[in-house]
């Protein structure tokens, strides 16, 4: 038995190691097609488009000119799917990208109204959902996985087959790839993150999910 178990251990270490190189790569290289040409297209378009110009964006960008909002998404999925592509400076590219696609979830594809989960739920969906009662339901499964899908690229980085990897290389400090802390404050970057995006979608999961990040960046630095 120990000698399985010495073979799975074994095994999984080198998973690992491969993930390090591998992992991330299909992401990036998915994400920067997929966002790439999402900006290029709007790049193309003479002037604001008029349903863009009408739509209803949460604070603090409904506080912007639509213009400005337009050229701010546009810019950053050209600028991002290029970084993505290439890996370099990823976790703040795929953050950027997180907030663009969160404001795209609340301000097109989520529901105005919902009563229950389940009723959320039906707009899981990739086209658009209608209600019995001919309400909006939603049709936010694509943008959620974008999120699903750029969320390790935050967290992890860009992997080693990138231009990350390469300057942590050129400026030896290849070693904070595998000295990882884990403490109180990664507890708080890691709730910090989704309840960014949660205080848009479902505001009382992002507020527990923040007060949460407050609460262990503050505990991490009492018992220090």
């Amino acid at each position: 038995m120990s000698s399985l178990t010495e073979l799975y251990d074994r095994l999984t270490d080198r998973l690992r190691a491969a993930g390090d190189w591998v992992a991330p790569l299909g992401l990036r290289l998915l994400l920067a097609y997929e966002f790439y040409s999402a900006g290029t297209m709007k790049a193309g378009v003479d002037g604001t488009p008029g349903w863009f110009a009408n739509k209803g964006f949460p604070a603090p960008f409904d506080w912007f000119p639509a213009s400005m909002n337009w050229n701010m998404v546009t810019w950053t999925e050209i600028l991002a799917g290029l970084a993505l592509m290439f890996g370099l400076f990823t976790r703040f590219f795929a953050f950027s990208l997180v907030m663009v696609t969160t404001i795209a979830i609340v301000s097109t594809h989520w529901p105005e109204s919902w009563s229950s989960l389940g009723q959320l739920w039906e707009g899981y969906s990739v086209s658009r959902v209608e209600g019995d009662d001919g309400s909006f339901r939603g049709n936010f499964r694509i943008p959620m996985l974008f999120l699903a899908m750029l969320l390790p690229l935050v967290f992890m980085g860009g992997g080693k087959l990138s231009i990350d990897h390469l300057i942590l290389k050129l400026t030896q400090r290849s070693d904070l790839i595998h000295e990882r802390e884990g403490d109180f404050l990664a507890l708080s970057l890691a709730l910090l993150i989704p309840g960014l995006v949660f205080v848009y979608l479902i505001p009382l999961w992002g507020i527990i999910l923040l007060l949460g990040a407050v609460g262990a960046a503050v505990y991490r630095k009492v018992a220090a």
